[in-house]
């Protein structure tokens, strides 16, 4: 096994452990430890849950973090396989506009992707009253 086989499978194999331990929190957050309008509907009163010492919050950075980690190993691979890439997409759309235009739109479309809960404004109730944000992701 050459050093670049090698490479891409510990990369490959961290990646799988990345999203595994993205799943486990995502479901820890989202099943179990639950929230306090949640939690009050169970245990008929608040209540603060927390996994190993570790309340959700915490559990939400961490699931966050992991998913920056994931992220960052996620353009390595890309990196490490750009020249594949760029040879199957050649192939795959032989017409060079239309490889041109969707790139364009992909890009467009990964940009709208990560960058939506900054422009688009969240809604909120308090009591009787709706509100609208002015945007910047929860303010």
């Amino acid at each position: 096994m050459n050093k670049k086989t090698k490479q891409n499978f510990i990369i490959d194999a961290i990646m799988f452990l990345a999203m595994m331990a993205m799943g486990g929190t995502g479901f820890l957050i989202r099943y179990v430890l639950l929230s306090g309008q949640a939690g009050k509907a169970v245990y008929g009163q608040k209540v603060e849950m927390s996994m190993l010492g570790i309340g959700k919050e915490t559990w939400e950075n961490i699931h966050l973090y992991l998913g920056f980690f994931l992220l960052g190993l996620l353009l390595i691979h890309i990196l490490l396989h750009w020249k594949q890439i760029v040879l199957l997409y050649g192939r795959l759309i032989p017409a060079r506009n239309l490889r041109y235009m969707i790139l364009l739109l992909f890009i467009l479309l990964s940009i709208l992707a990560i960058a939506f809960p900054f422009v688009i404004s969240p809604t909120f109730e308090t009591g009787e009253l709706l509100y609208q944000g002015t945007g910047g992701g929860g303010q």
